[in-house]
């Protein structure tokens, strides 16, 4: 059953306010609702499934050569914030009992008495569920920025950025919006889902490693397109599923504001996604797929700070708007000569930007308030509230700068440290960093072979032993190479004598 008051299911009376009390003898359950917590638990496993999902849509868009490197240093870092989250990154970010307003502290290191008191982000559920829910807003974060390592970058070193980040960037800013202390949130900040930390945190993070890393050989992005469309369409389901959990699981219960935030977060992709298509169309006249699944991605993000406060319309009007502005965001890198190889800036720095935005005109309070606990919240223009317009700007300020100056000197960092240089060889990037990295391939020999073949056409004779073949298409750097190591030695040349002469 439900309940007809506002706030919690019923008043936290616990014998330990840390803790909930003792485990052993008493219900820590007896203050929430099932269905509240099932509810939290599924949306958690729907968010960890975006990781994933984050992995086959970047092997989709690199080269077959590097495809599988990107799915593992995706699903390699997760690992890492698993570890880093239950080492001190949950305390750092959302410990309520750090008062400084920009970064926790430790009182919760190693998930200490982390159990079954009301969790600071909302009295629906207690903080056990909520700290391992936020993990995988973490996790998901950190899988979009380690995808400017693409084709050029070496994972181990980027598994130790991924680390820092995680403490030094990703972690001060959630506290800052979703702290109860956080200067954001006591600033009136509205970003419900993450449109800083997450979605700015990850666009932002990703163009300072990219520029950190440097651009990739010019010479090998000759022809260069997205290896398997399939995958970056299987990598978009995967991340529309699972947002339906980052979004609607961010009302932190089985509520209206869930069911509102899953309806916006599905019309703003999907007009963001038709807006993308067009706006292809316009210019190589073809219904471009990854254009799809682009403007698909670019209105998610929008809807994730804004999907729990504004209403439908509004959410049409987003995604239009980020379609057209995330699309032509693509440029931006080829502006600023950063070789952002996913454009992980253009569509979640530039549509979470949008997303915030959003929020300061068209946030409402019947919107907010149907989580049953959120009731009273002044929304934004449509409430009359003109001051939250420079509240969010003030706030977009804050997390690019921050985001981007701190990630850029955690990576310069760590590519000062011998051994830990961020970037592979010239030689590697030419081979590709499935190869050089793993020793595996996302699509083993068979592939190989027949990537050979696409630049070295079929002879009617067959080659004898010995006879090298030199390719006949494609990559110049690759002919180059296969020439200098089939150059035949040039005997020396005989020491000239006085009888010689």
């Amino acid at each position: 059953m439900s309940y007809s008051w506002v706030g919690a299911p019923t008043e936290f009376n616990g014998t330990n306010e840390l803790t909930g009390g003792d485990s052993a003898t008493e219900n820590l359950n007896q203050w929430y609702q099932s269905g509240d917590q099932a509810y939290i638990i599924v949306s958690s496993g729907m968010v960890l499934l975006m990781v994933p999902g984050i992995a086959f849509l970047y092997s989709g868009l690199a080269r077959r050569k590097s495809a599988l490197s990107l799915i593992w240093v995706v699903m390699m870092s997760f690992s890492v914030v698993v570890f880093q989250w239950y080492f001190w990154g949950y305390s750092l970010a959302l410990s309520s009992t750090a008062t400084n307003g920009f970064i926790g502290n430790l009182d919760h290191f190693g998930l200490r008495n982390v159990l079954g008191a009301p969790s600071p982000g909302s009295p629906l559920i207690p903080e056990l569920l909520y700290s391992f829910y936020q993990m995988q807003f973490c996790a998901v974060t950190s899988a979009l920025v380690i995808g400017s390592v693409a084709e050029r970058g070496r994972v181990i070193p980027a598994m130790v950025f991924v680390f820092f980040w995680a403490t030094l960037v990703y972690c001060p800013v959630a506290c800052w919006a979703w702290n109860v202390n956080g200067w954001g949130f006591q600033y009136g900040v509205l970003d419900y889902a993450g449109g800083g930390p997450v979605e700015i945190g990850s666009g932002v993070s990703a163009l300072a490693y990219s520029w950190v890393l440097g651009r990739r050989n010019e010479k090998m992005m000759l022809n260069f397109r997205p290896h398997n469309i399939s995958l970056i369409t299987l990598g978009t389901v995967f991340l529309w599923f699972g947002w339906l959990g980052f979004n609607g699981g961010s009302a932190f219960g089985a509520n209206l504001r869930a069911a509102m935030a899953c309806w916006n977060s599905c019309l703003t992709a999907m007009f963001a996604a038709m807006t993308w298509c067009l706006m292809d169309y316009r210019l190589a006249k073809k219904w471009s797929l990854v254009g799809w699944c682009s403007g698909t991605i670019s209105g998610l993000v929008a809807a994730t700070p804004a999907s729990g406060v504004i209403t439908p319309w509004a959410s049409i009007a987003l995604g239009v708007v980020s379609g057209v502005v995330c699309n032509y965001s693509t440029k931006f890198k080829f502006l600023v000569g950063i070789d952002d190889a996913l454009d992980v800036f253009a569509e979640h720095g530039v549509g979470g930007i949008v997303g915030l935005i959003f929020n300061a005109f068209f946030a409402a309070d019947y919107i907010i308030g149907l989580d049953g606990v959120n009731t009273g919240i002044t929304g934004g223009f449509l409430n009359h509230n003109y001051r939250l317009l420079y509240v969010q700007i003030a706030y977009i300020v804050a997390c690019c700068s921050y985001m981007f100056v701190v990630s850029a000197i955690i990576a310069k960092a760590i590519d000062m440290i011998p051994g830990l240089h961020l970037r592979a060889s010239e030689e590697a990037e030419l081979l590709g960093m499935d190869d050089d990295q793993h020793g595996e391939f996302a699509y083993d020999y068979v592939e190989v072979r027949r990537d050979y073949l696409a630049w070295t056409p079929a002879d009617n004779v067959q080659k004898q032993d010995g006879v090298h073949v030199e390719p006949q298409h494609g990559i110049l750097a690759h002919q180059d190479i296969a020439k200098s190591q089939h150059a035949p030695s040039t005997p020396p040349e005989p020491e000239k004598t006085a009888a010689s002469e």
